[in-house]
């Protein structure tokens, strides 16, 4: 079943310093394990949409740029304007006339070997973050009240951009809710919080190291 986090928050913070691995971009599997009943989170490897500022902000732009120049090819859903970008230079966020960001974008394996950022093969679901990004602000953990709701979870009638090749999308029920309660309610009982991230990655990284570390 698939599962997303409502306003599109960072969809991975990865710190490989920290030992650890990308697992997911922009959405995610879970599937209770009939034998031991954990929730298995299974990798998801689709392209991944990183800007020309953060990748400036990071510190990878130009190793991108570079790979870019010397003929290798990012994932053909790359805007035309994006490509334009990397070969003149340009680290200035681009935007449609709708006003969303035009990205680099990568495929899977281009994480890793272009990017650094090692990719994971499996991963159990222990707790459930609901993140904000609060720039100028350290983070934080809030005490929101936020929980799981089905807008939280893809459907047939939310996802336009993949085809549900496994039958993983939970069909509607007559009230057009969807069909996914069992899995909803495992969720909901891990320990869950509301959390605020500002621009600083290190500092952001710590925070999560410490938040879903054991004992807490």
């Amino acid at each position: 079943m698939a599962g997303r986090a409502p306003g599109r928050p960072p969809r991975a913070c990865c710190s490989p310093a920290r030992g650890w691995r990308l697992l997911a971009n922009d959405r995610v599997f879970i599937r209770p394990d009939t034998e031991d009943g954990r929730l298995r989170v299974l990798p998801w490897p689709a392209a991944a949409g990183i800007g020309l500022g953060l990748l400036d902000a990071l510190g990878l732009y130009d190793g991108v740029r570079h790979r870019a120049l010397s003929g290798q090819c990012l994932h053909p859903t790359q805007h035309q304007r994006v490509t334009d970008a990397l070969t003149t230079g340009s680290r200035e966020p681009l935007r449609n006339e709708n006003g969303k960001e035009l990205k680099p974008q990568f495929f899977p394996d281009q994480l890793a070997t272009w990017l650094g950022m090692p990719l994971a093969t499996k991963g159990l679901a222990a707790r459930l973050l609901f993140p904000r990004i609060s720039p100028g602000t350290g983070p934080a953990a809030v005490d929101d009240g936020r929980e799981l709701t089905t807008v939280d979870f893809f459907t047939e009638g939310t996802e336009d951009r993949y085809p549900d090749v496994f039958s993983l999308l939970p069909t509607l029920d007559n009230d057009g809710k969807a069909q996914h309660h069992d899995l909803a309610q495992r969720l909901s009982g891990l320990p869950r919080h509301g959390i605020t991230l500002g621009h600083d990655t290190d500092t952001n990284a710590a925070f999560l190291a410490e938040l879903v570390s054991p004992g807490r």
